[in-house]
């Protein structure tokens, strides 16, 4: 039976996104039993995360840097911005090397049985962006969930006043998704999203 600092390891690790208190057990006996390769250096890198990453002013991505280094990236087209929920978000379209503008992190999604309102995510500094920088496009990369499409459709909403064209990301098929295993939802989007080929 874990004791003392060994237990106050296993429960903060347990509040991990998917570690429950199994896994964090596991996870804390490897860790230890690794000390000098993983726990020590570990716990290192957490210390100087803690100490250097803040969030980005402009944004909201985290960096070591503020504004982070995709804000001051001259030759990223900074007339575009791309709105996503989280900065897991944002990191996701990067991996795929093909977004070439800057970013607006929300936060969150509006959620009104969450008692989550406008007032709660990073939509007012997404409209002073919008109005004072030489926008021309605002992509919304929201979640294709109910909230979601509520963000979404508030967003638009509040754009109109803008001068800017609001587009949003397809939905629909996944590159390699076979029809059979797919989701009602899913095969749904994919209609009304159809393109000419």
């Amino acid at each position: 039976m874990a004791t003392g600092d060994i237990d106050l390891l296993i429960q903060l690790m347990s509040k991990l996104p998917g570690l429950g208190p199994r896994s964090a057990r596991r996870a804390a006996l490897h860790l230890i039993k690794n000390r000098e390769q993983l726990l020590k250096p570990l716990a290192t890198a957490m210390a100087s995360a803690s100490q250097s990453v803040k969030q980005c002013s402009a944004c909201g991505n985290l960096d070591t840097v503020d504004p982070c280094v995709i804000c001051t990236d001259a030759r990223r087209d900074s007339s575009i911005i791309c709105v996503v929920e989280e900065v897991a978000d944002l990191w996701a379209l990067e991996r795929t090397a093909v977004f070439k503008g800057r970013y607006h992190i929300l936060g969150g999604v509006l959620s009104p049985l969450d008692g989550i309102g406008p007032e709660d995510l990073s939509i007012g500094g997404l409209l002073n962006r919008a109005g004072r920088d030489a926008i021309s496009e605002v992509i919304l990369a929201t979640s294709a969930t109910v909230d979601g499409k509520a963000t979404a459709h508030y967003i638009t909403d509040r754009l109109s006043e803008c001068n800017v064209t609001v587009t949003a990301l397809a939905h629909g098929i996944p590159v390699g998704g076979e029809l059979d295993y797919l989701d009602d939802g899913t095969l749904s989007a994919a209609l009304r999203e159809r393109r000419k080929s």
